[in-house]
């Protein structure tokens, strides 16, 4: 029985091999949500040292960069090779309103967790009205033309 030539076969083939030389998802799956009156960030580091990550705030961007190392040597015959290793960095833009010189980072069980409060000045308030009764009212008026 003869074969019969399907290029779209050969092609999904080609993409599924290439495919598996890059990895699906980023180097650093990102969570953020607010909590209160702080930002919290967490990134996803499984397997990576945290000596080795770094954490720096320039112009309202926040930088993060990890390295995972390979456990296995150099010399070796890769049969499937799916878990990235190198360096990895992912950058945030704050907004305004935010305390950058309290960020604060932890890392547990391969998870960053940055905490970035909401700056002082950037909380909501509540402003709360006096009310003058009218002897009030009537006594301050008494010293105003008393003064003049």
């Amino acid at each position: 029985m003869a074969n019969r030539y399907d290029p779209f076969r050969d092609m999904d083939r080609w993409l599924t091999n290439a495919m598996r030389q890059v990895p699906s998802s980023p180097g650093m799956p990102l969570d953020l949500f607010r909590r209160g009156e702080k930002f919290v960030a967490l990134m996803d580091l499984p397997g990576v040292d945290p000596s080795s990550i770094d954490i720096d705030v320039e112009d309202r961007t926040l930088t993060v960069r990890a390295e995972r190392r390979s456990a296995v040597e150099d010399d070796v015959q890769w049969l499937s090779h799916e878990r990235p290793t190198g360096t990895f960095a992912r950058q945030l833009s704050l907004g305004n309103g935010l305390a950058l010189d309290r960020i604060e980072a932890s890392y547990s069980d391969g998870v960053l967790q940055l905490t970035i409060p909401v700056a002082e000045e950037a909380r909501p308030r509540k402003i709360q009205v006096s009310h003058a009764s009218g002897d009030q009212q009537a006594a301050v008026g008494q010293k105003d033309s008393a003064s003049a």
